[in-house]
């Protein structure tokens, strides 16, 4: 009889009913059981005063990895109650990279004290790390790579290898270096595993694979990995260099963490936003984005305003009004969410962006031309008055092709002012379509009933 695995839902009912019942040794037991990730998951799944109960009942050995897997808020929050020896305690055990990421978070005076408790090689390494932004390549990377250099037999590789109780995780290649430790290529164990091991290591490394710049943005590391299929891949300075290497476990952080984005965007919400956060801190991070649309408000507000004497004379353009922002608006997201897309994969560049402009003014176009006849027909049969048909027909041509023409245009423009456009591009995009709308089909109407 097939065994169906628990649900990490199923699982947080089942701790809340022990610590409802008050038996914590059978709480500490059923989360200490579990994977850094699957403990991690729970916390953020869990309201504060559960969280809070849950965190303290976690082993000290596994308190690191789950640090490292919870998202930044969280992170900071569990953080901000120890102090320089406790952090430096359960951090030991971690990667560099998500060492740093943990101590990216810690007032600058927390930080300096838990790098002086490192050894001075550890502390040399993190704060190799440390010194790159999280979003490029070199704050990816890990220090923990395997070097050979290329004159070696395979044998002796081996042998090297062999000296070793373990090692790092993901290695698929080791890293070949000169005697200034410039990459010149790599191994794969696969090759070293079976082939003659007289052989030399310049014989059989690779050298056709580009080490990735330290500088390099992540979403472009992140394509890098998607395009090679690659496991690990090694990162170098501007002279050759060998710094470190990223793994695909660190690239997935990268993926999840840019779809969180863009789906948090569509309601101009931080990506890292804790769905239990207290409401405290949730309100006021609404507040400011509720304000900026409420402003956005105003002026659609105003472009009507100036046209209320056209509205007292004929009221179906009040019942009609909002068939024209509301077409803009959707013909307008449509365009720039596949315009933000093509960005955010690298896809648009100087070379395509007019080309692009145009086709997406010319669907604005024949879109407008077919809705806009369709709205006509509808309209005039309702009102029995066809000068409202053309009226609303002609500002739902205007308002698509600006539409069409804003959403393809404002991405491109917000890049290159180095503004986040899935951010900041629906609520410009959102007053431009309706304000365009309300005055194209008022400003209309009032040269036909004026």
């Amino acid at each position: 009889m097939p065994h169906n695995k628990a649900t990490p839902q199923d699982t947080l009912d089942k701790l809340t009913l022990a610590l409802d019942s008050g038996a914590f040794v059978d709480v500490r037991r059923m989360l200490n059981g579990l994977p850094p990730a699957d403990i991690a998951h729970l916390l953020e799944s869990s309201p504060p005063k559960f969280r809070n109960i849950l965190w303290k009942l976690i082993e000290v050995d596994l308190e690191g990895e789950v640090l490292g897997e919870l998202s930044d808020d969280l992170q900071a929050d569990f953080l901000s109650r120890m102090d320089a020896a406790e952090v430096a305690t359960i951090t030991e055990s971690l990667e560099d990279d998500d060492i740093a990421d943990i101590l990216q978070q810690l007032p600058d005076r927390v930080t300096r004290e838990v790098l002086n408790a490192m050894d001075h090689q550890d502390r040399a390494r993190l704060e190799r790390v440390m010194h790159y932004p999280d979003d490029v390549a070199g704050g990816l990377m890990n220090t923990d790579a395997i070097t050979i250099r290329p004159r070696l037999t395979l044998d002796v590789v081996l042998r090297y290898l062999r000296r070793h109780e373990e090692i790092p995780e993901m290695t698929d290649n080791l890293i070949v270096v000169n005697r200034s430790d410039q990459f010149i290529g790599l191994l794969p164990l696969r090759t070293l595993l079976v082939a003659d091991p007289s052989a030399t290591v310049r014989e059989m490394m690779a050298t056709d694979v580009d080490p990735i710049p330290v500088n390099t943005p992540d979403d472009e590391v992140a394509r890098l990995f998607e395009r090679n299929d690659w496991v690990s891949a090694p990162v170098v300075d501007d002279s050759g260099k060998l710094l470190g290497r990223i793994t695909i476990d660190d690239v997935i952080d990268v993926i999840r963490e840019d779809a969180d984005h863009s789906f948090m965007s569509m309601a101009v919400l931080d990506e890292e936003e804790d769905t239990f956060a207290p409401v405290s801190k949730a309100a006021p991070r609404r507040a400011i984005w509720l304000g900026i649309n409420l402003a956005t408000a105003f002026i659609a507000a105003a472009a009507i305003n100036m046209f209320h004497d056209t509205i007292e004379k004929v009221v179906a353009l009040a019942v009609l009004m909002p068939i024209v922002a509301s077409m803009g608006g959707i013909a307008g997201t449509q365009t720039l969410t596949v315009l933000v897309r093509g960005i955010a994969m690298g896809q648009v560049g100087k070379n395509n962006q007019t080309w692009l402009l145009t086709r997406e003014v010319t669907i604005g176009f024949l879109n407008g031309i077919l809705w806009a006849a369709v709205v006509a027909v509808a309209a005039s049969l309702w009102f029995d008055d066809w000068h409202i048909g053309l009226i609303i027909a002609a500002a739902m041509m205007i308002n698509l092709v600006t539409a069409a023409f804003t959403g393809a245009a404002l991405p491109l423009l917000l890049t290159r002012f180095n503004i986040d456009p899935a951010l900041a591009g629906g609520v410009i995009l959102t007053t431009v379509t309706d304000v365009v709308g309300f005055v194209a089909f008022l400003g209309l109407a009032t040269l036909f009933y004026a």
